[in-house]
């Protein structure tokens, strides 16, 4: 028998999640898929994702919403709450936080073994990695990776501006108008400096971000690569570095030099704080094989961040193009430029301020300047803001 503390938890959490707004995913996720994986940084939203299913879901099914880190589990594992929660007809399991259960992967692969009838969703920190561990889940696993708002969900979240989600091709026509909003950049500013997680709005924000990064750094990344919780200070030094330079380009020795490890693990080191949402890595297109291009550029994930690990107010420049970079990378491929900075699928895009001129793209078809400061497109001019409209 299921314990009555976990409905009990599950139904306060439930009846005090609001679904007027919803993240962006929610709406493509295949729930009838039979296992269903939730991966992203920490802070993104994803319990909320998953108590607002269950809230949606009323006469569905049963469900049954649980932490993998709940007290239960220091004397049941996954499989004996599976095997309870069949027994009264259990139809749903959602697992939060999967990854700080240990065996995780071995578990959920038995639990969808021997329950052909029960749907199982699961969230988890990004850094992990479905194919390694004790069981391969990614032919049984259908995965999501969810990103934080992109501009177009603050607006919808923290003022109730509702616009929808628009392609690259709708933005680089130009002539957007969001109704309500006659003077976007005043918003706009204010999500650049703290609009990008879900709890910005909260008090005490920059705080709970450097929480974040320091439980991503000193229990997420070690814990997945097995590293004694002292690497966390090299990881902290090398992010500490790499936001006081970024965008930047990677001198692996010097890199390597400055916090005291080999040459041999920076790269591992910026891969690790890529997938846990703290980084970002440009790469260049070889040939089409472009997953595996070279990194011309690291930058910090988000401007939020940018604003959080440094010491002073972040480079505006760098800060521009970072947006560019986060906003634009959930739905396409972006790549390092070798003539402007950015090429998305066959586009070219210089971003800058206000004064922000041609003269590199000027031999360029298919090219256009992005500018800061600006409200509305003319030619092939676009304002930085729109490219927070594409998801």
């Amino acid at each position: 028998m299921v314990a009555d503390e976990l409905y009990i938890a599950m139904n306060e959490l439930v009846q005090n999640v609001d679904t007027r707004f919803k993240r962006y995913l929610y709406s493509e996720i295949a729930w009838d898929a039979r296992m269903i994986g939730l991966m992203g940084p920490r802070g993104v939203g994803k319990s909320t994702l998953l108590l607002q299913r269950i809230k949606e879901m009323k006469g569905m099914g049963k469900c049954l919403y649980v932490s993998a880190d709940n007290l239960y589990f220091s004397n049941h594992t996954l499989v004996d709450l599976s095997n309870d929660f069949a027994k009264e007809a259990g139809t749903h399991l959602l697992i939060d936080e999967v990854h700080k259960y240990q065996g995780w992967s071995r578990e959920l692969k038995n639990i969808y073994d021997m329950h052909p009838n029960m749907r199982i969703v699961f969230t988890g920190s990004s850094i992990l990695d479905i194919m390694q561990g004790e069981a391969d889940l990614s032919r049984r696993a259908l995965m999501y990776n969810m990103q934080g708002l992109s501009f177009r969900e603050f607006l919808d979240l923290r003022y109730g501006i509702a616009t929808p989600q628009l392609s690259t091709d709708v933005i680089v026509a130009g002539n957007i108008v969001i109704d309500g909003l006659p003077h976007p950049l005043p918003l706009f500013r204010e999500y650049l400096r703290q609009g990008y997680y879900p709890f910005s709005a909260e008090p005490g924000f920059s705080q709970r971000l450097q929480q974040t990064v320091s439980q991503t750094i000193e229990v997420d990344i070690p814990s997945f690569a097995d590293m004694r919780p002292s690497t966390a200070v090299k990881f902290k030094r090398l992010l500490a570095i790499i936001a006081q330079l970024a965008p930047y380009k990677p001198n692996m020795s010097h890199l390597a030099t400055s916090i005291g490890v080999s040459k041999n693990n920076i790269q591992d080191y910026i891969a690790y704080l890529e997938r846990a949402g703290l980084l970002m890595q440009l790469r260049n297109d070889v040939g089409g094989l472009r997953e595996l291009g070279k990194v011309e550029k690291v930058y910090i994930d988000n401007p939020n961040l940018m604003y959080a690990l440094g010491e002073e107010a972040p480079n505006i420049g760098n800060l521009r193009e970072t947006f560019f970079f986060n906003q634009m990378r959930v739905r396409n491929k972006v790549l390092n430029s070798a003539i402007s900075d950015f090429t998305v699928d066959d586009r070219t895009f210089e971003v800058g301020g206000r004064n922000k001129g041609q003269r590199q793209i000027a031999d360029v078809s298919n090219a256009y300047v992005v500018k800061d400061d600006i409200e509305y497109s003319y030619s092939n001019v676009l304002p930085l803001w729109y490219f927070g409209l594409n998801y």
